[in-house]
């Protein structure tokens, strides 16, 4: 049976709770539950995305900082020979 009354489907409301959870969960405790469920749409979607968008780049900075840290390191370091005696 469909739904016989106007409400959110299952799948929106999941997309809602998503997106109110992660606002509370990476606004870094400036942003409580019940603030962010009051918001008005367009304002939670703005607020939303700007989080995203904060760290998207964050995480591309620390992948360029670690791929450049990985290319220093694979500079190969002459091992030692250790199978000359030493003199006495």
């Amino acid at each position: 049976m469909g739904l016989t009354f106007f409400g959110l489907t299952l799948q929106h409301r999941t997309t809602i709770f998503t997106q109110i959870h992660q606002i509370v969960f990476h606004g870094n405790g400036g942003y409580d539950w019940n603030t962010v469920y009051n918001m008005p749409i367009w304002l939670r979607n703005f607020t939303y995305t700007q989080i995203k968008e904060h760290y998207v780049k964050q995480n591309e900075e620390t992948e360029k900082v670690n791929s450049s840290i990985k290319s220093k390191s694979n500079t190969k370091i002459a091992r030692p020979n250790f199978t000359t005696k030493a003199p006495k």
